[in-house]
Formats: structure tokens, C-alpha cells, sequence
């Protein structure tokens, strides 16, 4: 299925959206009061997907009360890992009294949905996504945009384009990826018009296990709580690195590559028939957690940087915060900061994005129509264009010396047991992004793992995580004595480090997110070279 689905053209997409951004300049989310209002309904419907296993899709349809001959513009909802639909109508009150259509969607393997999960597969979840839309197109009742003759939606197959928005967090960020790209992957264009995607992934890879270190505390949860529904591969690749610490890569016989089959059930993995990737064109409302264990900043930020055309760029917001899933973790010990001072989390945010995108109006509706909106760890709210951001700001500690030693002021350079903190800078400093790390490591032992992260204190010994998150490096095989090179990313952040506090490069063998498989073998890692680019904010 999938080469059948990057055989198809994409040369519409084009002539489709424009088309379609001129139809959204007439339409407005409120239903007219001119008619007599109807009682709003809810109801409950089964969709067919189209996938090959042509499974059962259960959905709950919300209609807002309106008037006889009016139509109104419909929102997309799912839920996360292990949910399922929302049959209750006050929980999409706000949206009907907007005058909002709500869809409320089980996907495959959860609920009463039939299937197995395959966690966002174009192959399944795109396809039944489709479906659903197929159905909603066919209601009378939903505004739709004018085609053009050689539209994809002109197909009777499709029923038309409906005026169309999603929103959800978790695995309900990532249906609504799926299904935008799924269509520009089939038809070149989407009939998607908006989205609001939380805490959700950009690569898979890189959230479940990044540089192939598995995140083993997540992946026993994900694992538990839904082993005997998701596709027996990759429950088998959850079970393998639960218990080896090694991602099923292809390399052991008879074990599935989990690690190239994930690669394409996220934006990351989406390209045309030339081989490019896919962008959308759409404006997006784009949150994700800084304390967020699981689908850390970084992922967002490659979905704003990665996923969306420059034009949609300039129509969307991406919005970080503290918050997201969190597991509770403490070492190395750190702290995670609390809430969303930005207020891009809020659903009335939500609904005034929507309002706008359906409108013609402008969807950077926060802050006076900055890109960014950040909340640091102790609650401050930053507002933030590209040109408040010095990106290639640079420090490098002290504590490294010429010979390529970790100086005494670290307790030594073994990387057998605590943790070590190396200065960068001192305060005042603000910090708002995804920092870089390069450094050549040479030491002792076998398949070596470390866990960097950045930290904030008065000394190395006070100094604790921002934002609870750490970011793994794998040695594979003997680490080498004369030097490793590496270059990665550390989880993005945003903190101040006030007068008299200092951060920090810290590094530790363990880290009980990734419990069970930190340093494999006692030894020491040496590091020279050392560079850490951190996002700063430029001083006023």
C-alpha cells in the first residue's frame, strides 16, 4: 500500500490550496440567527475505513444548534494513548456554542474502533482518517469550500472539502499529522484548514529512542498498557528494548525493524514521488511541553521548522510550556517548573485560532503576532520573534583543560558513578530553544551511554536539570582512546539563570528515564573540544 501511496501525483496541491484559501475568506464559524435555531444533536456512527482491512471507525457527531439551510465549519478531536471517543456533549460545549461541528474519533486498536494499533501508519490510521473525512464531507450541514474542476475533492468518492479543523494531544497530535500528510501524499492536496497539535512527535525514532538509546521507562508504560493491542512487531520491538536497552534495528534475525518502519509514522518520514518530503501549508497552532519526558520541546520545534511550509511558518505559533507527560524522575536530580504563562494551552487560545483560520484573520493571535511563546521553568512568560534569539550563541567550560582532562574542580573524570557539572556561563542569561552539543569523548569501556543535559545552580554541586529532561549519547562498541566526535541536539529549554547563578553542562552514566541501561561497563569518559550553542535571548 504505502508504494502505491507515493506512486500518485502531487501537481494539484497547488491550484487546491489557493483555491481553497480564497473560499475561507467568505466563511464564518458562526451559524446565522436569521433562521429559527434547531436543538443542537449528538450521534453516534461507525466509518469504514479504507485501509485493506476495511475495519470499523467509531466516531461521536456533535452539531451545534442552528438554523434550517445554515452550515458551519466542523473540528476534528481524538484522544491519546489507550482513549477513546468522548460521547458526553458538555465536553464540547464551548466549541457548539462557537458554532463549531465536533467530531469526536476512536482510532484503530482503542475503544469500540476495530483493528489493531499500528501508532499513526499512512497505511491504516491515514487511510482511515480519510475515511472519516469522506463521511463528514457528505453532511449537509458542514460548510464546504468552492473546487475547482481539476480538485482531488471534486471526485465523488471523496464528497467534497469540508471546512475542517483538528486539534488533540499525544497520539491525538498525531492523527491529525497523519491524516493532513496521508492526503498530501495521495492527492497533493489536504482538506485540512487548520490544526492545534499537542505534545505530540515529529520522528518517532527520535522520541521513543533517541540516538538509539530506548527510552526504557516510557516503553514500559506504552508496552503495559497496550500490549495485546498494537501490532504484534512492535509490541515485540517494545519488549526488546524494555529489556536490552538496544532499538530493533533490523539487525537481529527474526526481529522486525521497528526502527525503519517508525521512521514513517511521523511528519519526518513523509515525502512525494520525487523522494522529497512534504510540507503543509496550513496555519498551526503548535504546542509542546518543556518537562515533557516523552515527546520532548525538540520534537515541535522540527514540526515548525520541518513540517510546515515558510508561508504557513508566518501563519503559525509554536508555543512551549511546562507540562506534557511527565513521569517523575530524579536522576539526575532537576526540577520541571509549572503551567503556561502564555496562555497558548487555553482552549478559548484554541477556539480564537480556529476563528481566524476560518476567517481570513490573523492566526498569531498571542502576543502581538510573535512566532514564539515560551514559559521558563520558574513561570515567566518570554514573547518572541527570530531576531530577540541569538542562535549561535557559544560557551565552553572551563573545567576541560588543554590535556583533555576533566579538571579537579569536577571530582575527576570518571563517568562510573554521580553526575558532573561543567560551567558555561554565568548570569544574567536567558535561554529559549534547542541547544547544541559538540565534544570529542575517548575513555574506557563497551557500549557506553551518557546523559547530557543543561542545569542551573550557585555551584556544580547545587546545579539541577531545567526542565527534567535529559538527552542520551550511545558509544556503540569500545570507546575509543583517541577521541569520538559528536554532534547532537539537548532538549530544548527555556530558563533564566539569574545574578549569582551560573549554568551548567552536566553529564551522568544513568538517568532513570532511560533506567536499566545507562554506562554498560565501569571505566571513565574524557571529553575535549567541548562546545555547548545555546538559543539566548538578546538583551534589551
Amino acid at each position: 500500500m504505502r508504494a502505491a501511496i507515493k506512486s500518485l501525483s502531487s501537481r494539484r496541491a497547488a491550484s487546491a490550496l489557493a483555491a481553497g484559501a480564497a473560499a475561507l475568506a467568505l466563511l464564518a464559524p458562526t451559524p446565522s440567527v436569521a433562521e429559527q435555531p434547531v436543538e443542537q444533536a449528538s450521534f453516534s456512527h461507525t466509518v469504514t475505513s479504507l485501509a485493506a482491512d476495511g475495519i470499523d471507525i467509531d466516531i461521536q457527531v456533535f452539531k451545534p444548534a442552528m438554523g434550517a439551510g445554515d452550515t458551519v465549519p466542523v473540528l476534528l478531536h481524538s484522544h491519546g494513548w489507550g482513549g477513546s471517543k468522548s460521547t458526553n456533549v458538555s465536553s464540547y460545549q464551548a466549541e457548539l456554542d462557537a458554532g463549531y461541528g465536533v467530531v469526536s474519533i476512536t482510532q484503530r486498536g482503542h475503544g469500540a474502533s476495530g483493528g489493531l494499533r499500528n501508532v499513526e501508519d499512512p497505511d491504516f490510521e491515514g487511510l482511515d482518517m480519510i475515511a472519516v473525512v469522506d463521511y463528514i464531507a457528505g453532511l449537509d450541514w458542514v460548510a464546504k469550500e468552492s473546487l475547482e474542476q481539476d480538485s482531488p475533492w471534486a471526485d465523488p468518492a471523496r464528497g467534497g472539502d469540508p471546512v475542517l479543523g483538528a486539534w488533540g494531544g499525544s497520539y491525538g497530535g498525531g492523527y491529525q499529522y497523519v491524516l493532513a500528510l496521508t492526503e498530501m501524499q495521495l492527492y497533493g492536496a489536504t482538506r485540512v484548514d487548520a490544526m492545534a497539535p499537542d505534545i505530540t512527535w515529529h520522528n518517532l525514532n527520535t522520541a521513543l529512542a533517541p540516538n538509539d538509546v530506548p527510552r526504557s521507562a516510557w516503553l514500559t508504560l506504552l508496552y503495559s498498557t497496550g500490549a495485546n493491542k498494537v501490532e504484534r512487531y512492535i509490541s515485540e520491538g517494545f519488549a526488546y528494548g524494555i529489556a536490552t536497552g538496544q532499538y530493533a534495528d533490523g539487525t537481529v534475525p527474526g526481529l522486525h525493524d521497528l526502527k525503519a518502519e517508525f521512521e514513517t509514522h511521523g511528519p519526518a518520514g513523509y515525502v512525494d514521488d520525487n523522494g522529497d518530503r512534504i510540507h503543509l501549508d496550513i496555519p498551526m497552532l503548535i504546542t509542546q511541553g518543556f518537562s515533557d519526558n516523552l515527546f520532548i520541546f525538540n520534537e515541535a520545534w522540527d514540526n515548525f521548522t520541518q513540517t510546515l511550509t515558510p508561508e504557513a511558518r508566518d501563519r503559525s505559533m509554536l508555543v512551549g510550556y511546562n507540562g506534557g507527560h511527565a513521569l517523575p524522575n530524579v536522576y539526575p536530580v532537576g526540577y520541571a517548573g509549572s503551567g503556561d504563562k502564555c496562555d497558548g494551552t487555553s482552549g478559548t487560545t484554541r477556539r480564537a485560532f480556529f476563528d481566524a483560520a476560518f476567517n481570513g484573520g490573523d492566526t498569531r493571535l498571542l502576543g502581538n503576532g510573535e512566532p514564539f511563546h515560551y514559559t521558563t521553568a520558574s513561570s515567566e512568560c518570554l514573547r518572541l520573534t527570530e531576531a530577540d534569539i541569538d542562535f549561535e550563541a557559544s560557551y565552553q567550560p572551563q573545567e576541560v583543560d588543554p590535556t583533555g582532562t576533566l579538571g579537579p574542580a569536577t571530582g575527576g573524570a570518571t563517568m562510573a558513578g554521580a553526575p558532573i557539572s561543567l560551567e558555561l556561563a554565568q548570569g544574567p542569561l536567558t535561554i529559549a530553544g534547542v541547544p547544541e552539543l559538540s565534544a570529542d569523548l575517548y575513555g574506557l569501556g563497551y557500549d557506553q551511554r551518557l546523559f547530557f543535559t543543561l542545569s542551573k545552580g550557585t555551584s556544580p554541586a547545587n546545579a539541577q536539570t531545567i526542565q527534567n529532561n535529559v538527552m542520551p549519547y550511545r558509544m556503540a562498541g569500545p570507546v575509543p582512546s583517541v577521541g569520538e566526535a559528536i554532534e547532537m541536539r539537548l532538549p530544548g529549554i527555556a530558563e533564566t539563570i539569574d545574578e549569582g547563578e551560573s549554568l551548567y553542562l552536566t553529564v551522568s552514566p544513568t538517568s532513570d528515564m532511560f533506567f536499566g541501561h545507562g554506562s554498560r561497563t565501569p571505566g571513565f569518559v574524557g571529553m575535549t573540544d567541548v562546545t555547548v550553542t545555546i538559543p539566548t535571548v538578546i538583551a534589551d
